[in-house]
């Protein structure tokens, strides 16, 4: 691969967010980070984004609905949910909505890693089709 994959962490628990940037940057990708909804759709209006990785619960607007508006601005935009262990059934609607997948926090780094890749090579099909 030539271009990095461009990767928007969106979370709200800061040192979450920062152990991940820290750990996905060290394995050769571009990661942006917001700790909210808003932040994370201004983010992608001004840079191209491959993959979001989206907590699903955040204070103000949840992750279901930042899915929503990703996928309404950015539908070529893959989403992986991120979830805690009570919220896997909103993860499964969120991929009903059109989510990649989702993975349980805290996700294990090469799990992580192969998914991001995995929704990569989806988005990048999907740009050829």
């Amino acid at each position: 691969m030539s271009e990095p994959i461009r990767v928007l962490l969106v979370d709200d628990e800061e040192s979450y967010v920062e152990t991940l940037k820290k750990r996905l940057t060290r394995r050769g990708l571009t990661v942006f980070a917001a700790g909210g909804g808003e932040a994370a759709l201004e983010i992608l209006a001004a840079n191209p984004v491959d993959v979001v990785l989206l907590d699903v619960k955040m204070p103000g607007m949840d992750g279901m609905e930042v899915l929503s508006r990703i996928k309404q601005a950015h539908p070529e935009v893959e989403v992986i949910m991120l979830t805690g262990h009570a919220n896997v059934d909103v993860a499964i609607r969120g991929m009903e909505q059109g989510a990649f997948d989702y993975l349980m926090k805290p996700a294990e780094m090469d799990d992580l890693y192969y998914k991001i890749q995995d929704a990569h090579k989806k988005k990048l099909l999907g740009a050829k089709g």
